[in-house]
């Protein structure tokens, strides 16, 4: 039985393997810095047009925070071209979609249209771009929009600011010790001048990576860009010299508390390399083994055989400059916080004194495979890859081949990685406790 098991496994990561087609596209720069990408698929009439920025939460004063997550949301008012409140209804109108997203790294702004459309999402980043309002009537009507999102995302949801609470007890120098939606108060003292400055800086084309995917004539499509993005002036360079951060070398302990919740949660915190270190792929790994599904091993054991715990889990937060990696539980009945730190122990040393089965390497495998195959799958997910991969790795190629880093893993380096980070002197302990327990 078990070799045919085996022989199973082999067969799904081979048809997986298959599966995965290789993503082809042309990459060039602009004569003002700009960083284009271009990926040609012909096979349905839809086209994605998308452009990201290397501007964070990290890039912001550290006295005016959220101003980047802020200008996902104003660089939607208008522009010179573009009237006030018209952006959405133009896209709709085109029969297409758009979004935008932000991180501590970077800014990200994408349009899908029918391929028809695709002069019309060039031309409206290169707006975007260019032409931006950037006036008082805007800054306010966004900063109410920031605020409620604020409201229902982190103050009101339920554990909505538990990564705020590990990020300001882990980080003591580098700026991810903020959060992605900063602090209203900052948004509120901000003058109109200092938001066109932060744009002036950050908003520019050798800041910039242009992402074209999708039913494209390549040619035709090179001939706009540099229509519409060509003309836009560079701007001054951006040096980044964030301060680094001193090793934990002795267990941290620290409380929050939460007015949304009832029972409390227990989260055990280390810091981490960039997720550009091959050591951050270990981790994640790692993250798949202990908690990804009801047969993982934290799952498992502390949830359905123990009842010791509603919900346990562990989740690799990699980002550009560090990551953290968390362990967290919340308990069951009367079981104590510290008997789930106990349990997650457990788990951690046996990655540390054994190296895992060959049955469970090989089920990561297969689910790092799926993976990678799912975030191909779309024309808006490869344009994203590629825009992430040139403008945080700095290697678009690993759209195609960082499935080969994972499959050079070994068993032998999820345990050397594991006694590496996850050790108990090198961790912060968070209590996350209802606001009820602070009396």
């Amino acid at each position: 039985m078990k070799k045919c098991l085996c022989s199973l496994a082999a067969l799904l990561l081979m048809t997986l393997t298959i599966s995965a087609q290789e993503v082809k596209f042309e990459e060039y720069d602009l004569s003002n810095g700009m960083h284009v990408i271009l990926h040609q698929d012909n096979s349905a009439p839809v086209v994605t047009t998308s452009v990201m920025y290397h501007v964070g939460a990290k890039d912001e004063n550290p006295e005016r925070t959220g101003f980047a997550h802020f200008f996902e949301h104003l660089l939607f008012e208008g522009t010179k071209n573009i009237p006030k409140g018209e952006w959405f209804t133009i896209v709709t109108s085109n029969g297409g979609s758009n979004n935008a997203n932000t991180t501590d790294d970077r800014t990200y702004y994408y349009e899908v249209f029918p391929s028809n459309n695709v002069e019309l999402g060039l031309w409206m980043e290169s707006e975007r771009l260019l032409h931006p309002v950037i006036n008082q009537d805007g800054v306010d009507t966004q900063n109410e929009v920031v605020k409620e999102e604020k409201r229902l995302r982190v103050d009101n949801s339920p554990y909505g600011k538990f990564l705020e609470m590990i990020k300001v007890n882990m980080f003591k120098k580098h700026p991810y010790k903020g959060t992605t939606i900063g602090k209203m108060a900052h948004l509120d003292a901000a003058t109109l001048e200092e938001f066109q400055a932060f744009n002036k800086k950050f908003y520019i084309p050798n800041n910039a990576v242009l992402v074209v995917a999708g039913d494209i004539d390549v040619t035709a499509v090179k001939g706009m860009i540099e229509d519409y993005f060509g003309p836009i002036p560079r701007g001054e360079d951006i040096v980044r010299d964030f301060p680094k951060e001193d090793p934990i070398t002795e267990p941290m302990r620290a409380k929050a508390y939460d007015s949304n919740i009832q029972i409390p949660a227990v989260m055990a915190a280390y810091r981490t390399p960039s997720f550009k270190d091959r050591d951050s792929y270990v981790l994640s790994m790692i993250s798949t083994y202990l908690s990804d599904g009801k047969t993982s091993k934290l799952y498992k054991k502390m949830v359905d055989d123990k009842k010791m715990a509603l919900q346990v889990g562990a989740l690799d937060f990699s980002q550009e400059d560090y990551g953290t990696y968390i362990l967290y539980g919340l308990p069951l009945g009367d079981v104590s916080l510290d008997d789930l730190i106990v349990e997650m122990d457990e788990e951690i040393l046996k990655l540390q004194k054994n190296l895992i089965s060959e049955r469970d390497y090989q089920k990561i495998q297969n689910k790092f495979e799926n993976n990678f195959v799912s975030s191909n799958s779309s024309i808006e997910g490869i344009a994203n890859s590629l825009a992430r991969y040139y403008m945080l790795y700095g290697d678009v190629n690993l759209i195609n081949n960082e499935i080969d880093i994972y499959r050079s893993i070994t068993r032998e380096e999820i345990k050397t990685v594991a006694n590496k980070y996850l050790n108990a002197d090198q961790r912060l302990i968070l209590e996350y406790l209802p606001e009820s327990d602070k009396e």
